[in-house]
């Protein structure tokens, strides 16, 4: 199956936890069931020259498309200051690989702390 990646743009303050719940639904909007797939995501630079973090991937409600991408605030405090780059890819359970959501990472310091 071609999927058409969505955008989805992120603001976070640097040494802070970020987490995001996702719900993957095919084209007349129903839920897809993601039970047996494996979900990835990675913060890279522009260039794709220098990773910056692995999102973890909790699977919160597979048989409803659900999952949660987190990073940590230790993982936003090492973030250049620079637009990042992330995408989500899913793998079914045929081995398919697709790209479901992509965007940019904007960071903001944060003061407090």
């Amino acid at each position: 199956m071609t999927v058409q990646p969505g955008t989805y743009n992120i603001t976070l303050q640097r040494r802070a936890d970020y987490n995001v719940l996702l719900q993957f639904k095919d084209s007349t909007g129903t839920a897809i069931d993601i039970t047996g797939y494996t979900v990835a995501a990675q913060v890279w630079d522009k260039a794709r020259t220098t990773k910056s973090a692995d999102f973890s991937i909790t699977y919160t409600d597979r048989p409803n498309g659900e999952v949660t991408l987190g990073l940590t605030g230790t993982q936003t405090e090492a973030f250049p200051d620079q637009e990042l780059y992330y995408d989500v890819l899913v793998t079914d359970t045929g081995g398919v690989k697709s790209y479901y959501l992509e965007g940019i990472i904007f960071i903001q310091q944060g003061y407090t702390g």
